[in-house]
């Protein structure tokens, strides 16, 4: 399979290339820091409403909830990633098979017709 930059991929209007496998890192660091981002404004929210509560959101809401999203972002993101994966390695072994075949080109492109005659 030849491999192309990312800019390559990115541009590749026939899909035959992909780029999520290659971005997949940044998504996930972008979702930790937009997570973290967002329980630091809630922890400062939950301060200014009082300071009981800013203390349970602190030591006990933000934690769980937290950890919630990071794990079901990086579910969710293993999810694709294992999708794009399998595409990858299924094209492989059409390749593979198609060698072993003697089939080196693909067929070519029969047309449909009603039925037998």
């Amino acid at each position: 399979m030849e491999s192309k930059g990312f800019f390559g991929s990115l541009f590749d209007l026939s899909f035959s290339s992909l780029v999520t496998p290659r971005i997949i890192k940044i998504v996930y660091v972008l979702t930790l820091i937009g997570i973290g981002l967002a329980a630091i404004l809630f922890i400062i929210s939950a301060f200014s409403a009082s300071s009981g509560f800013g203390a349970i959101t602190l030591l006990i809401i933000v934690p769980i909830f937290s950890l919630f999203y990071i794990v079901y972002a990086r579910v969710l993101l293993e999810f694709f990633l294992a999708i794009f994966r399998l595409a990858e390695t299924n094209a492989e072994l059409v390749t593979l098979k198609r060698i072993e075949m003697g089939l080196d080109t693909p067929p070519p492109a029969e047309p449909v017709t009603g039925g037998t005659n």
